[in-house]
């Protein structure tokens, strides 16, 4: 009898190629233990409210109000709600139509796409056309329609900075495409050698792929750092005489731990670039409502904003869009609130500052606690976490450690991870999913668990690898570098 559709042999085999560690082999045995009743701390990923931070009240209220419009009519709702809650549900209900259970615009609520091309203008200094601007269930579906829209087949490659999120091989893997790795230079804080650039770009070519697009994520998942404006017309440039498309994974812009580099976005940078450049290069660029000090993962809220990108191609892009018929409303909803937030003199105004200030000021001192303690450990050297949600230790294994993963049918950082899940029950991601150097390894954890616990959880980590590098440590003179 030959197999059916559904039988894995006669499955899609770019769906069966895909991968995605975040979600992999260490989540799931952290899944099994706690089932058994041991107690996980979930730190494969970058989900903020799972890890105990708090929802903004405003954001909140206002949605509330959206989902359950009677309250309006209540005579008491004054007594629970702020003004400013409810004048902007009222706001956001008006420009509905039929309210949050209802399609939307393909594209998303027009009214709040101009909420989010003002955010831009603001941020940037230069216009933006609410037309160019998608609403999208998180940035991740964003990112999937625009590789795929240019991934033609197997000889269409799109650089990736290495490390780098799994959503974009599994992606590139899942359309058919061919991922180009660019490699991100540890040693000098995760940053950009140009040169690496080129050589990759060569090696794809000699091997027949046509470059078609470059991946930057800024601040950088898994790596944290932010780049500089130095930095960003390097790669600019690069796009515009390679004649690749930008795309811009910006999500973390909100999440900056240090002064001497703020987040500035490529599209401010690509504008203020002059011509031809400004006008030449085409830039994608993706924000979200899950990261930041909102960490609102489960809402799906996101955007893209496409700069020289042609009307015919937009077109396009639109006619795929509507195939699901609308981005999810609330979401929606959570995004005009999150790029037109109270300002000063709203009634909830000093609440939101205080909110979303102490979450960021948390942030800022559990990356410099997670950095610290890291570097403490034996065998372990990290960058400082600037930006984004994690860090990215590098574990240096002794040989030893290494054979013995193999013996286990293991990858080495692999083999590592599992030993530390099981021991304390953190569960990270070792940096084979993310993509590392040959016979480097990296695990990354995120920089979310409650502040007054990481001292325990930095405690636990450094008695799980001493003990770890005791037992696996050539004591005949292998060191840390």
């Amino acid at each position: 009898m030959p197999p059916k559709a559904l039988d894995y042999e006669s499955l899609n085999e770019n769906v069966k190629k895909v991968q995605y560690a975040v979600r992999g082999e260490l989540y799931l045995r952290a899944s099994e233990l706690q089932k058994e009743g041991k107690k996980i701390i979930f730190t494969n990923v970058g989900n903020p409210h799972a890890l105990g931070q708090k929802p903004l009240s405003f954001p909140r209220q206002v949605v509330a109000l959206c989902q359950a419009p009677f309250l309006l009519d209540d005579p008491n709702v004054g007594l629970i709600f702020p003004a400013d809650a409810i004048s902007r549900a009222k706001h956001y209900l008006s420009i509905t139509t039929g309210g949050l259970g209802a399609y939307s615009d393909s594209r998303g609520i027009p009214g709040v796409r101009k909420e989010v091309a003002e955010f831009i203008e603001r941020r940037d200094g230069y216009p933006s056309d609410p037309e160019l601007i998608y609403l999208t269930d998180g940035a991740s579906k964003g990112v999937m329609q625009i590789l795929n829209t240019i991934i033609r087949g197997e000889g269409d490659g799109v650089l990736v900075p290495v490390p780098q999120y799994p959503l974009y091989s599994a992606a590139i893997t899942l359309f058919g495409g061919s991922l180009v790795p660019y490699y991100l230079e540890e040693t000098a804080n995760w940053g950009l050698d140009l040169n690496n650039l080129r050589q990759s770009v060569a090696q794809a070519r000699s091997k027949g792929i046509t470059v078609r697009a470059m991946v930057i994520i800024n601040p950088g998942n898994p790596t944290g750092q932010c780049l500089s404006e130095a930095n960003l017309r390097e790669i600019l440039n690069f796009c515009f005489h390679e004649g690749l498309v930008l795309l811009g994974d910006e999500v973390y812009q909100q999440n900056i731990y240090q002064d001497e580099r703020p987040f500035i976005s490529a599209r401010k940078v690509l504008m203020g670039m002059g011509l031809p450049i400004s006008k030449e290069v085409q830039l994608v660029s993706f924000h979200t409502v899950s990261k930041g000090y909102w960490g609102e993962c489960g809402q799906r809220g996101g955007y893209f904003e496409m700069t020289n990108i042609p009307p015919q191609t937009v077109d396009e892009i639109y006619k795929v869009a509507s195939i699901a018929l609308s981005p999810n409303v609330p979401a929606q909803i959570f995004m005009g609130l999150m790029v037109n937030p109270p300002k000063p003199g709203d009634i909830s105004y000093e609440q939101f500052v205080r909110e979303s200030k102490g979450i960021l000021e948390s942030l800022r001192r559990r990356a410099r606690i997670m950095t610290d303690g890291f570097n403490n450990c034996r065998n372990i050297v990290c960058n400082f976490t600037e930006g984004a949600m994690y860090s990215f230790p590098q574990i240096r294994l002794p040989p030893r450690a290494i054979e013995a993963a193999k013996r286990a049918g293991k990858v080495a950082d692999v083999f590592y991870c599992l030993k530390l899940l099981e021991a304390t029950g953190i569960s990270t991601v070792p940096g084979s999913g993310f993509g590392q150097k040959e016979g480097v390894f990296h695990l990354r954890t995120t920089i979310l668990p409650a502040e007054e616990d990481m001292p325990a959880i930095m405690d636990s980590f450094k008695k799980f690898n001493d003990e770890f590098m005791e037992q696996y440590e050539d004591h005949r003179g292998y060191s840390r570098m």
